[in-house]
């Protein structure tokens, strides 16, 4: 679905006012609009994205306070792309000329639909086609990815869905990090300590809608025998078929763990004072699930 221009034609004029006192190269022009919301509110902080003919992108950025961008780009033809959260994107063919202002003016950004929603039961993840991988900072300056290869859970769907629960267990001596002699120490009393806690664990029954996909599910997460409460911000990406003409439901969710929380706390500390491992891990986790037979 895309937004509404307002007015039928784009305005491609002279600089004037400000835009006077503006240098650009040669052979170039401006290129700007107003994102606006039904109700003519402003945007702020819409992605913009424009690209050349070929599809390569030549600017990108966000709008600012009041909804609007300006951009130099050389003269010629533009691929202009608007969207928000939440809203219906955005796309348009513009043609910028030497020397002028081609400004596209105010854009409408429709409420966009949110994506349907599993039907109400009990929905259990495809281990298959799910992951449950994580990322740490070493030694300040790379990351180390993770992943862990058991896991089983269920989410029970509820009507109305903010009333849904999910279970999820995984088994901790499942990490894997692709280094053998890496994953042997994460797996001892230094970290998981996975012979006194073989299992994470992670509940919730607080699904809090936050807008189209956007959703927040708190729970509490037992990690090395210590248990907190994690919110996991979730994109749902809706419903679709498999292979076998099966119903799926696919989200992701990233969430960040600090591991002082649940006493995974060993740490060394290189020469110049800078920890081996840094202090929190991101989560991040691509699911899907089919409906529990």
């Amino acid at each position: 679905m895309m937004g509404r221009l307002l007015g039928s034609r784009t305005n491609r004029t002279p600089w004037t006012g400000p835009l006077a006192s503006l240098r650009t190269p040669p052979s170039a022009g401006v290129l700007g609009c107003r994102v606006l919301d039904p109700v003519n509110a402003p945007v702020p902080q819409a992605e913009f994205t424009v690209s050349d003919a070929m599809g390569r992108v030549v600017v990108s950025g966000g709008t600012d306070p009041y909804g609007s961008f300006v951009t130099t780009v050389p003269a010629g033809e533009y691929r202009l792309a608007v969207s928000a959260e939440g809203y219906a994107p955005y796309r348009a063919t513009v043609t910028v000329g030497e020397g002028s202002l081609t400004s596209l003016g105010d854009v409408i950004m429709p409420i966009a639909q949110p994506p349907e929603l599993p039907a109400p039961g009990d929905w259990e993840i495809d281990p298959t086609h799910s992951s449950i991988a994580f990322v740490a900072r070493h030694i300040g300056l790379a990351r180390v990815h993770g992943r862990f290869n058991t896991f089983a859970g269920v989410v029970r769907i509820a009507d109305p869905m903010e009333r849904s629960a999910m279970h999820v267990v995984i088994d901790a001596s499942s990490i894997d990090t692709n280094v053998r002699m890496r994953d042997d120490h994460l797996r001892s009393a230094d970290f998981l300590d996975v012979g006194s806690f073989p299992v994470l664990e992670f509940y919730s029954d607080r699904f809090v809608h936050k807008g189209g996909g956007k959703w927040a599910v708190t729970g509490a997460l037992s990690l090395h025998g210590v248990t907190r409460t994690v919110t996991l911000d979730v994109d749902y990406l809706g419903l679709g078929n498999g292979m076998e003409g099966e119903a799926r439901a696919a989200c992701r969710a990233v969430t960040e763990l600090h591991r002082d929380d649940f006493t995974v706390s060993w740490q060394s500390m290189l020469a110049r004072g800078i920890a081996v491992v840094g202090p929190t891990i991101a989560i991040e986790l691509d699911v899907q699930v089919v409906p529990k037979s």
